[in-house]
C-alpha cells in the first residue's frame, strides 16, 4: 500500500488470485494476458450476437444493454483480487445501452449512473409501470442527450460478512470518496479522477479539501444509515 492510504483501504492478503502470496513477474504477466484474452473473447461474441440480430432483422426493435460485474485488480496497489475494493478500478463497470431511435446512440456520456438504474430504465423504455420501492432512477434522458445535466452520485459498499459494512464509497463526476469502518473511524480516501485517474494521491487528509470531505462524508453516512430501508 502506498503511503498516505488507510490500512483498511486494502485487504491484507489476496483472496482470489495468488491467494495468500505474491506473484512472480512471470505469473503476473500470464494472469494479465489471460484477463485481456478473456475480454477479447467477450468482444468477439458480442459482435456475433449483434450480427445475428441484424441478420434476423431484429436490430431496430431490440434494446441492447451491455453490463458486467466489476473486474479484478491485477496488481494495482499490490492487490490481486476481485472483491474487497472501493477504488475506481475495483467498482466501476462497463455500461452500454443502444435503443432504437435514441438520439445519443454511438455517443459517450460522462454522467454518473448505477447498475441499480438499469431496471427502471428498461421499465420506462418498455412502457411498463414502475413498482413502488424500486431503487435507482431511469437515465432515459441521457440516451437522447448524453451530456444533459444529471446530478446523481453513485454508491458502492464493501462488506466482508454480508451484514456489516467495511466501507462505503460515493462517486460524483468530480470526486471519489470512501470511508472505512463506522463513521470513518478506520480512515478515508479522496481522489480527483480527472487529475489522478490511477488514484495514487489520497487527498482526504489535505486541509484544502476538508469541506469536500465533509460533504461527501455526509453522503456516505446517510447512504449507510438508509441501506436496505427502501
Amino acid at each position: 500500500m502506498l503511503p498516505g492510504f488507510p490500512s483498511a483501504a486494502i485487504r491484507k492478503r489476496n483472496a482470489d488470485l495468488f491467494i495468500g502470496r505474491t506473484a512472480s513477474a512471470a505469473e503476473a504477466r500470464e494472469v494479465i494476458r489471460a484477463y485481456i484474452a478473456s475480454i477479447s473473447w467477450v468482444d468477439w461474441n458480442v459482435a456475433r450476437l449483434l450480427a445475428e440480430l441484424e441478420r434476423l432483422g431484429l436490430r431496430q426493435n431490440t434494446i441492447i444493454v451491455f453490463v458486467a460485474d466489476h473486474g479484478y485488480q491485477l496488481g494495482e496497489k499490490g492487490k490481486w483480487s476481485k472483491a474487497g475494493s472501493l477504488f475506481e478500478i475495483g467498482t466501476r463497470v462497463p455500461m452500454i445501452m443502444a435503443v432504437p431511435g435514441a438520439k445519443g446512440n454511438g455517443q459517450a456520456s460522462l454522467r454518473i449512473v448505477e447498475s441499480l438504474d438499469i431496471y427502471p430504465t428498461l421499465v420506462e423504455l418498455c412502457g411498463l409501470p414502475l413498482p413502488s420501492g424500486v431503487e435507482g432512477k431511469s437515465p432515459v434522458p441521457l440516451l437522447h442527450a448524453p451530456q444533459a445535466k444529471w446530478d446523481r452520485p453513485a454508491y458502492s459498499v464493501w462488506s466482508e460478512d454480508g451484514s456489516s459494512l467495511h466501507g462505503v464509497a460515493v462517486r460524483t463526476e468530480k470526486w471519489r470518496y470512501a470511508e472505512f469502518g463506522p463513521e470513518g473511524k478506520n480512515g478515508a480516501i479522496l481522489f480527483d479522477p480527472k487529475t489522478d485517474p490511477l488514484e495514487m494521491k489520497n487527498l482526504a487528509d489535505d486541509p484544502q479539501h476538508a469541506k469536500v470531505c465533509a460533504e461527501l462524508s455526509s453522503l456516505t453516512r446517510s447512504y449507510a444509515a438508509n441501506l436496505g430501508k427502501a
